[in-house]
């Protein structure tokens, strides 16, 4: 009951930054974004037939009444049909966020479990020459571009060892979807690996220290009950948040990267073909649910702080 509570607080709190953001979001790529109207004009038009396809469009309107008739689409989530395919646009959604969802997920998860488990290692060996090598391989993923990565994976699993393929998204089973994600997985893991080391490391080095760890040792616990049990689960805070403030970055620049580079039909992909076409219903509908969605894990991050650490109030929060 208090979960349910805080969550419908946290929901109407939650209003003015959605609001603010997706003001902000509508200005910068729907307002002042691609203007279509004469593409669909032929050579030399009349003041008639622009001031009539501007109208078609909306583009005669006020702000704040297309910023409105924008909020009202998103509470119903109705955005009307593409410009460029003509498709309704919640179709288009339907189809494209499992594929994203599917290609994303395992290397956003492989990614925080090898970044935890190294950063463990990492943390117990401090100062050693385990702790130097894992340092020194998560900077070295720091310092490649994502986009290097995946040119270079694209080449070395596809055209010179010929494993997997590295365009398309032919998935019908699982060996079908092994064969297409694995690529882009590994590229994903690689470059996220470096960050998420660095910063567990960074935490789990600093519990290590505590107190409590050194008198759980004088006592002869184990180092995977140490690790586990005072070190692990202590850190959680730091670790769920930046888990959870990942995953926006990694639906939108990880989409947009992978699936453009690799040919994926997902979310990433139609958001940069509406960006390069212009297609403002496809943005306005990705644009306002990433609002939606950074909304609610600022909700769910901070129920899970309650889970991990049953001392914190709900009502307390940094969000409040």
């Amino acid at each position: 009951m208090e979960i349910l509570k805080y969550t419908l607080r946290k929901l109407a709190g939650g209003i003015p930054l959605l609001l603010g953001v997706t003001l902000v979001s509508f200005v910068l790529m729907v307002y002042f974004g691609p203007d279509k109207t004469w593409e669909l004009l032929s050579k030399n038009p009349t003041a008639e037939e622009i001031a009539q396809v501007r109208s078609q469009l909306g583009y005669d309107q006020p702000f704040w009444v297309r910023y409105g008739n924008y909020l009202r689409e998103l509470a119903t989530l109705e955005f009307g049909y593409s410009d460029s395919t003509g498709e309704r646009v919640t179709t288009i959604l339907q189809r494209t966020v499992p594929v994203t969802l599917a290609l994303l997920a395992p290397g956003f998860v492989l990614g925080i479990v090898l970044g935890i488990a190294l950063g463990l290692l990492a943390a117990w060996h401090r100062g050693g020459w385990i702790d130097r090598a894992v340092t020194g391989l998560a900077v070295v993923g720091m310092s490649v571009s994502f986009l290097v990565v995946i040119i270079a994976f694209q080449l070395l699993f596809g055209v010179v060892l010929g494993w997997f393929p590295v365009r398309g998204w032919n998935v019908h089973d699982l060996p079908s979807y092994l064969h297409y994600v694995t690529v882009p997985t590994l590229a994903s893991v690689f470059v996220a690996l470096g960050y998420n080391t660095r910063f567990f490391r960074a935490v789990l080095v600093e519990e290590m220290a505590r107190d409590h760890v050194r008198t759980a040792r004088a006592f002869g616990a184990s180092p995977v009950e140490i690790l586990r049990k005072n070190v692990l689960m202590n850190a959680m805070i730091p670790i769920v948040t930046r888990t959870m403030f990942s995953i926006p970055l990694v639906v939108i620049s990880g989409s947009l990267l992978i699936e453009s580079y690799f040919g994926i039909p997902g979310v990433g992909k139609v958001t940069y073909d509406a960006i390069t076409s212009g297609d403002q219903p496809v943005l306005k509908a990705v644009i306002g649910l990433t609002a939606v969605m950074f909304v609610g894990i600022l909700i769910v991050n901070d129920i899970l702080y309650k889970f991990f650490d049953p001392r914190i109030s709900l009502g307390r929060t940094a969000l409040q």
